[in-house]
């Protein structure tokens, strides 16, 4: 027999986030958090969901993964092409979330987004396999397509085109979201949950407790 959605319910009671504990930048609680997932051979530690508004207003969100991060911020890397592209091209403010279930854990990150340098694209773009290479060239991503044997021929022609060194496309590279504003969510009994909010104030991080 199925479980109605609604009776569906969970204690957490794994950990707590207080003022004393918390770093006092949140780079720092970032990563110490990040570690922590990764140490913990969490599925994916390095998944986040990335959330942008269009020019028609319309919100959207996606999986992508962290492939970068430091006191500039944290980078991802892309189709320009593509609706998150596009999106961000008419809209450089974003969203990005992290939610570590096994460790009842969730980052929210906000903040406007730049594009990489040209350097660090074609740095990130020769350390991927090959056939993710091959793939940036292949794919028209987001675009409609009639079959899946499209993307199969577009990748044996730049297969075959490039052999072993596929240059990185001029339409693919990457973003960095700079934030100013973070919060770190750990989940407590009773849904008394720790939310602890770090905003940039004046060049300054301030850091606020949340009510859950």
């Amino acid at each position: 027999m199925n479980h109605p959605i609604a009776d569906l319910r969970k204690s957490y009671e794994r950990a707590e986030l207080d003022e004393t504990a918390a770093a006092k930048l949140p780079m720092a609680q970032f990563e110490a958090w990040l570690q922590q997932a990764i140490a913990a051979e969490l599925p994916e530690p390095n998944a986040m969901t990335l959330a942008t508004v269009g020019a028609d207003g319309r919100p959207s969100t996606r999986i992508v993964l962290i492939k970068g991060v430091d006191a500039r911020g944290l980078t991802w890397y892309t189709n320009f092409n593509s609706r998150k592209g596009q999106e961000l091209a008419a809209n450089p403010m974003a969203a990005l979330q992290f939610h570590w279930v096994e460790l009842e854990r969730v980052v929210r990150i906000e903040g406007r987004v730049e594009r990489v340098s040209d350097a660090e694209a074609d740095a990130y773009f020769a350390s991927r396999p090959l056939d993710s290479r091959i793939g940036a060239w292949a794919s028209p991503q987001s675009q409609v397509i009639s079959n899946r044997g499209l993307l199969v021929a577009q990748a044996a022609r730049y297969a075959a085109q490039f052999v072993l060194s596929p240059p990185r496309p001029p339409h693919w590279g990457g973003f960095r979201l700079v934030p100013d504003c973070w919060e770190f969510w750990q989940g407590r009994k009773s849904r008394l949950h720790d939310r602890m909010r770090y905003r940039l104030h004046d060049g300054q991080w301030l850091r606020e407790r949340l009510a859950p």
